[in-house]
């Protein structure tokens, strides 16, 4: 892709997660800085200002700049994929690994920015619906991961796994992950699973601590469909979590269907593609939440 193919965004909110020390007071310099550059509308605050979140309901913008780490990108990718808003990512936390400018760089990035040399990378997210019976519970869209797992007691769960309708296999583990190629970096990576390109738009499938069973992941074909079904019973207590959201406690026979959404998340990258093989080699090599990396 043509990183100079796209056109200087017109109308830019810049939202910044309040819990994340320097994030909101970064907020006024930005607005300052693309105001002198003659941005015509600019706005900016935080991401529980009420008024900000409408008029971004409203497409009021053409492109939101979220202050923060990684959850603060996860949740500008919620707020954003249904609008189809690009989001920009500014790391004001350690790991950041969704961000694309660090801090002290950010004067830089909207430097390209404004001359429109950026492009935009697509990101799949997923669509989970919670059922009992033929009730459907709620349904959420996915960019990171869904998590089936144990309660409160340190005890294994039985999951069923069933893929298009094709029983897979039966886990007995503390959890099952069913994660974006976006989320194979986050929890799924912790698991032990694969590393996967974030251009694919496939599921992966990984349980937590297996116990004599099966513990190996699988990457599902492209437009698959995965449910998950639990075997609870008093002392075995399941929830689910989606994108590391509070859990949902589930029942014996409750199931979790997952499969791709029709909506993507645009993160707008100023590197070149291969920026991704970089760093994760540079977080693989030198973990950042130890503070080792400067």
């Amino acid at each position: 892709m043509d990183s100079h193919s796209h056109p200087v965004p017109q109308r830019i909110l810049i939202l910044a997660y309040p819990a994340t020390p320097g994030a909101l007071e970064q907020v006024e310099p930005l607005m300052a800085y693309l105001k002198d550059a003659g941005v015509p509308q600019v706005a900016g605050g935080s991401f529980l200002d009420k008024d900000l979140l409408e008029r971004l309901q409203a497409k009021d913008f053409d492109l939101l700049i979220a202050l923060g780490g990684d959850g603060t990108m996860l949740r500008a990718g919620h707020l954003c994929a249904p609008l189809g808003i690009p989001v920009l990512g500014i790391n004001m936390g350690k790991v950041g690994f969704l961000t694309e400018i660090r801090k002290e760089e950010w004067q830089q990035g909207m430097d390209l920015l404004l001359q429109g040399r950026y492009r935009l990378e697509e990101r799949m997210m997923l669509k989970a619906e919670l059922w009992r019976g033929e009730t459907s519970l709620g349904s959420w869209l996915v960019l990171n991961e869904v998590v089936v797992c144990r309660g409160r007691f340190v005890r294994p769960i039985r999951v069923q796994a069933c893929v298009d309708g094709y029983t897979l296999t039966t886990y007995v583990a503390d959890g099952v992950i069913a994660a974006t190629p976006t989320g194979s970096t986050a929890y799924a990576l912790a698991a032990g699973g694969p590393i996967m390109p974030p251009e694919l738009r496939n599921i992966l499938l990984i349980p937590v601590a297996p116990h004599l069973s099966m513990d190996r992941a699988i990457i599902l074909s492209q437009g698959a469909c995965v449910e998950l079904r639990v075997q609870t019973d008093a002392e075995h207590e399941a929830v689910v979590s989606v994108d590391g959201h509070s859990p949902l406690p589930l029942e014996n026979g409750d199931q979790v269907s997952v499969q791709s959404s029709d909506l993507t998340v645009h993160f707008v990258r100023f590197e070149d593609p291969g920026y991704f093989y970089r760093n994760i080699t540079a977080y693989m090599e030198q973990n950042p939440s130890t503070g080792a990396r400067s």
